[in-house]
């Protein structure tokens, strides 16, 4: 595409891409506010909407951030330009995450698909059941071609090392389960009426055979009669980790993120994300498998073919926008 003068209806486009990243509890921890002298748009870190308890270092907060990065950057190239980022670009102002210039045409074809764009608008998480229909071996060797592109590694465990994720990740839902602070702090976003008019996560079926550790987020709204569902006997779990585990590897590892799920969505693959065991230091560091060379974890990725599923709902744009366009 040619490149486009930044009006108002662009700028709105590009946010909005970026706010339909997926976010820890969609908490949409994220603030944009556009430089019209140097065409920067700077993300910023909206501490106001960190989960305290479940993140007190706030990695989940800056992988959030980091997906919105990569939404950005996909929008920016579909409108012509080449999009240059900054990760943590002033260290005097810690809450500047990143920023992504505007930097004219590009100079050839974007190096992502072209078709990602349209699959911003298509991806969110699936909390139901998948089939048991194998996903192919070209796109799953695609899909860790995408996190590497973004400076992680994504790999597909043994079997016997998921059965072992998927223990430790039943052990932070449980601990979570049982800690009254984080339940109050959780309940806070898994209800009808959060403070902004949003509702919080998207709740669905229970695990009745027990093959996966659902999140329980109807445990926190007790009036919510959420059905039982048999989910896959052998779910297919990615591991997306980085080699170092400071804050500009978290915002990489956002960006791989949500390289993957844009990646899967265009080929009809479903994800839904586990973070219970990343919620706790000592379970986060269990997950690591030197045997397999996995560095720090920073999400496991729950991929397969089934329905849809309903989508959590975004914040609006003149809440997450600082300023404008001048003209």
């Amino acid at each position: 595409m040619h490149t486009t003068a930044l009006d108002a209806a662009i700028l709105e486009k590009l946010i909005a891409a970026a706010v339909a990243a997926p976010s820890l509890h969609n908490t949409q921890p994220w603030r944009y506010r556009l430089d019209p002298g140097t065409s920067t748009i700077e993300v910023r870190a909206a501490t106001e909407r960190a989960l305290r308890h479940t993140d007190p270092l706030g990695r989940g907060l800056h992988v959030s951030v980091g997906a919105a990065v990569f939404n950005l950057r996909v929008a920016v190239a579909h409108f012509g330009w080449e999009p240059v980022v900054r990760l943590l670009p002033r260290p005097a102002e810690p809450d500047l995450l990143a920023s992504v210039r505007l930097a004219g045409p590009l100079p050839g074809a974007s190096r992502h698909r072209p078709d990602l764009y349209d699959a911003v608008w298509r991806r969110h998480s699936s909390r139901l059941p998948f089939s048991g229909r194998a996903i192919p071996a070209e796109v799953l060797t695609e899909l860790a071609e995408a996190a590497v592109a973004e400076g992680a590694e994504l790999v597909v465990p043994r079997p016997s090392e998921t059965r072992r994720i998927l223990q430790l990740t039943a052990e932070g839902e449980w601990f979570t389960a049982t800690d009254p602070v984080r339940r109050a702090e959780n309940r806070g976003w898994v209800r009808d009426g959060a403070p902004d008019g949003l509702p919080g996560a998207v709740l669905g079926p229970r695990d009745a055979a027990g093959h996966l550790p659902v999140r329980d987020f109807a445990a926190l709204r007790p009036a919510y009669n959420r059905p039982s569902a048999a989910f896959e006997p052998h779910p297919v779990i990615m591991v997306l980790s980085t080699r170092h585990d400071r804050r500009a590897d978290w915002l990489r590892a956002g960006q791989a993120l949500e390289n993957v799920l844009l990646t899967g969505t265009v080929h009809r693959v479903r994800a839904s994300l586990l973070h219970q065991a990343l919620e706790w230091p000592d379970i986060r560091w269990a997950l690591r498998d030197p045997r397999a060379g996995i560095g720090h974890v920073q999400m496991l990725i729950r991929l397969g073919y089934g329905p849809e599923g309903p989508a959590s709902p975004r914040r609006p744009i003149r809440d997450v926008l600082d300023g404008g366009p001048e003209g």
